[in-house]
Parts: structure tokens; C-alpha cells; sequence
């Protein structure tokens, strides 16, 4: 369970730094460096990457006390916990390019995926 908790802050980094590397394609040098103070629109793909960082903010703190209650609590249950952990993981990995390229039905089922493998998680500890 470790190696996919790791694996998902990893990931959150890529989540957070993913809207900075867009947007510093088309937003002058000066301005990145400075206080900011002239707000450049984004662009469609680096919108698309604050709102996908947003809702996986929204769903890492499930994942983190699921993942940790999972170690302490159910130790017999761990590996459809890990199981669940990998699918969440993995699905949130495939979720950011389908969201940043704008595929809505696929970023949809990718989402879909990733809260299937929090219900594994859940399940591992109801049971």
C-alpha cells in the first residue's frame, strides 16, 4: 500500500505542476518571475489542468485515509485495499491527459474508474 500512496502524491505533484508548465508556454518570462500582477488569460488546455487539479485535490484526501486506514485497520482485507489503490492510482494517471486534450466521455469513464477503485478500498474495510 505504501508504494501507491507514494505513487499518488507523485502524481499530485504532476497535478500541480502541469497548469505552470502550460501556462508558461504563452505568458511572458517577466510576469512568471514577478509578483503577477497582469493576470494572462489561460489557455483552454492550462483551464483544463487547474480543473482537473482541482477535482483530484477533491478526491486525494479520500484516497490518503482510506489507503492509511487500510494499513492500520485491515490487514486481512489489504490486498483488494492495494487492488483498490492501484485502480484509483492508475485511472487518475490516464484521467489528465484525457482531460487535458478535452475528451469528455473517456475523461468521464476514467473518473468513473478511479472512484470504483476508492469503493474497493471502502469495501476492504466494511468487510
Amino acid at each position: 500500500m505504501l508504494f501507491w500512496i507514494l505513487a499518488c502524491l507523485v502524481l499530485w505533484l504532476v497535478y500541480i505542476y502541469t497548469p505552470a508548465t502550460l501556462n508558461f508556454r504563452h505568458d511572458s518570462v517577466e510576469n512568471l518571475v514577478g509578483s503577477r500582477d497582469a493576470n494572462v488569460p489561460p489557455s483552454a488546455m492550462t483551464a483544463r489542468a487547474r480543473r482537473a487539479q482541482a477535482n483530484f485535490a477533491e478526491n486525494l484526501p479520500f484516497f490518503l485515509t482510506l489507503a492509511i486506514l487500510a494499513m492500520i485497520l485491515a490487514p486481512a482485507k489489504m490486498d483488494l485495499a492495494v487492488m483498490g489503490a492501484a485502480v484509483f492510482v492508475l485511472a487518475r494517471v490516464v484521467y489528465l491527459p484525457l482531460y487535458l486534450v478535452g475528451i469528455p466521455m473517456l475523461r468521464s469513464l476514467a473518473f468513473g474508474v478511479s472512484m470504483v477503485g476508492l469503493g474497493m478500498m471502502a469495501y476492504a474495510l466494511l468487510t
